[in-house]
């Protein structure tokens, strides 16, 4: 079974707080599996969320 990373954690990753994870979600610039009230992300989203924010 695959692993998926909480929004914590992401937070946690990024040293930012939740509520700018949650906010990136809604933005639809991260994937993310809602199931009940928790979000849950995939690495190979998250993977692509930080390919999509590098400066060239």
């Amino acid at each position: 079974m695959e692993k998926y990373l909480s929004c914590e954690e992401v937070a946690e990753k990024f040293s930012v707080k939740v509520i700018t994870v949650w906010s990136w979600i809604r933005e639809k610039k991260l994937k993310a599996i809602k199931t009940g009230k928790m979000y849950h992300i995939r690495p190979q989203d998250l993977a692509e969320f930080e390919e999509a924010r590098k400066t060239k």
